[in-house]
């Protein structure tokens, strides 16, 4: 940020009414705004309704026989230098005025100029700022009635009609101002409203985001499990049949074209752009609840885990989705575990729960020595963090970890509405 700017800034905030109107709107990089078209035809209005009073006024003074011929020309003198002053009241309004407020005591063709001159500054500044500068005004007019009697009115009619030429001018530029700040508020909101919509746009598309790498994570890591475990079978048996290696390798290839798909989708989400995610058009790929828990068994049972279910639900279609989808996620990342950690022992997988006392989902297995797996699989080590945040999420708890009887435990309970 540039000098003039913070230079500007500050005195913004500390000091406003001493900063030229120009610079309390809206101000470009060097602190300076140009006259939009609007401001030239204002400025010269307020110039012309200046200069047309004095030269009224003028007229009067100069057909008064009281007033000597060098009063008359100092009186248009001054209210000329008024007349072009105004067009500096946008930059410094208070100074302007407070430079008028005396030549008003005794000046008649300044007049104009003096009321054009309060109106900015009750336009421009604050009402502290307008208070003072009218106060200023106001006193000026009984020294004005007395100095400069008018013939036709009285001293008490003079001073109320000079308080009342100026109350009106000072109530009509603040009834303009709230109205400016009325408008600039609502601006404000819109402005507000709209870069809340954005960010809200953003988080939802984060969220989305979020969620699809949780599933991408668990299919890939399931077909992976599964494509390696196959391929450390053909490494190494040398007494597999011709059948069997044609198997194997179907299997293969069926889960690494799966998984490249899974990738694809997952690329292509991740390149939407912001609001395609929050309005649902991520992916249109169908995702698994629970009713697709026998396939899952199935396809791992053919990768040689052996897996016995237990399941107290009649139908599993019954469970809502979001937690059918979650309890699906669980099971077939305990069993990408499983097969990682321990493949040649039993997996029990245990299906509980009812309409209002939740959804219940337990998967145990043998701990296997380090040295009993017959392939080796790396692992991210995230897969039971993404599950424990995926049950939070869903409203629910996840425990894991070693029992005293020799087993890998994971439970999880998610909550069912009845």
């Amino acid at each position: 940020m540039s000098k003039p700017v913070r230079r500007a800034t500050a005195a913004r905030l500390e000091y406003p009414w001493l900063l030229p109107a120009e610079l309390l709107e809206v101000g470009d990089a060097e602190g300076r705004r140009r006259r939009r078209v609007r401001n030239w035809i204002v400025d010269t209005s307020c110039f012309i309704l200046a200069t047309v009073y004095g030269l009224l006024a003028s007229e009067s003074l100069v057909s008064d026989p009281t007033i000597t011929q060098p009063l008359v020309i100092a009186d248009q003198i001054v209210g000329a230098l008024g007349c072009a002053a105004l067009w500096l009241r946008r930059r410094w309004p208070v100074t302007l005025a407070l430079v008028l407020v005396p030549f008003s005591a005794f000046s008649l063709l300044v007049q104009g100029a003096m009321l054009v001159a309060l109106f900015t500054v009750a336009v421009h500044r604050p009402f502290p700022v307008v208070a003072g500068v009218g106060g200023l005004c106001l006193l000026t007019t009984p020294v004005y009635a007395a100095v400069r009697p008018d013939p036709t009115l009285t001293f008490t009619a003079a001073v109320l009609l000079g308080t009342m030429a100026y109350v009106a001018v000072t109530g009509w530029g603040m009834f303009v101002r709230s109205r400016r700040q009325l408008m600039i508020s609502f601006h404000e909101r819109a402005r507000r409203a709209e870069t809340e919509a954005t960010l809200r746009a953003e988080q939802a598309q984060r969220a989305e985001r979020d969620r699809i790498a949780r599933e991408i994570h668990d299919v890939l890591a399931h077909r992976l499990s599964l494509l390696s475990l196959y391929a450390g079978a053909l490494e190494f048996r040398s007494d597999v049949s011709r059948d069997e290696i044609a198997r194997a390798a179907g299997v293969i290839r069926e889960s690494g074209h799966q998984a490249l798909q899974d990738v694809r989708e997952v690329i292509g989400v991740l390149r939407a752009p912001v609001g395609d995610l929050a309005e649902g058009e991520g992916t249109t790929r169908p995702q698994p609840t629970l009713a697709q828990l026998p396939q899952l068994v199935e396809e791992s049972r053919q990768a040689g885990t052996r897996i016995e279910v237990r399941t107290e639900l009649a139908d599993l279609e019954a469970v809502p989705a979001n937690q059918g989808r979650t309890a699906y996620r669980i099971i077939q990342e305990a069993l990408t575990n499983a097969r990682k950690h321990a493949p040649d022992a039993e997996v029990t997988v245990a299906v509980t729960g009812s309409p209002g006392d939740g959804l219940t989902v337990e998967v145990r297995n043998r701990l296997a020595a380090p040295e009993a797996r017959s392939t080796k699989i790396p692992g991210s080590g995230q897969g039971l963090i993404g599950l424990t945040e995926r049950a939070t999420l869903a409203g629910g708890r996840l425990e894991h970890g070693p029992t005293g009887s020799g087993e890998f435990r994971l439970a999880a309970w998610l909550p069912w509405s009845p």
